[in-house]
């Protein structure tokens, strides 16, 4: 969703491979060098959408809002990671919304906004629903605290 780049982090990787080699041997500094490069992801990354080439004919077409019916036919841990995707695409736009408006630049496609919200607002009704259908007292007291922590 969000374009992960494989970044290398070439300036760790020499500092290990100078600082192995000065305390080992050539074999054993090339051991630890293999081993401790890796792939490094800038987590602030997914607070921006990767760039998308847009034909000027062909405007980007995205999704519509979950509906409830298809909300309630999921699992608690299944919506309970919808709600954190959600939550990331949310963030995600409001964040570009804002650096855009910074610059004083246009928001592109503005309605995915208010379908995110609704999605979210839509899995805190069915989930409130299932809350309210428990018969165990405690559990649905549980179940409406981590619902409203959401």
């Amino acid at each position: 969703i969000f374009g992960d780049q494989d970044v290398y982090d070439e300036s760790f990787s020499k500092k290990t491979i100078s600082a192995a080699t000065s305390e080992t041997s050539n074999a054993a500094a090339a051991a630890s060098s293999s081993s401790t490069t890796k792939l490094m992801h800038n987590p602030l990354e997914a607070f921006f959408e990767s760039d998308r080439t847009q034909e000027e004919g062909n405007p980007v077409v995205y999704g519509r809002s979950w509906k409830a019916s298809e909300l309630r036919l999921k699992s608690w841990d299944d919506l309970q990671k919808l709600w954190y995707v959600l939550l990331k695409e949310k963030n995600m736009l409001m964040t570009q919304r804002q650096m855009l408006h910074a610059q004083n630049l246009r928001f592109p496609n503005p309605e995915r906004v208010p379908k995110v919200r609704k999605s979210m607002c839509r899995i805190k009704h069915v989930l409130t629903e299932r809350a309210i259908e428990e018969p165990d007292p405690r559990r649905s007291a549980e179940m409406k605290k981590m619902i409203n922590a959401l």
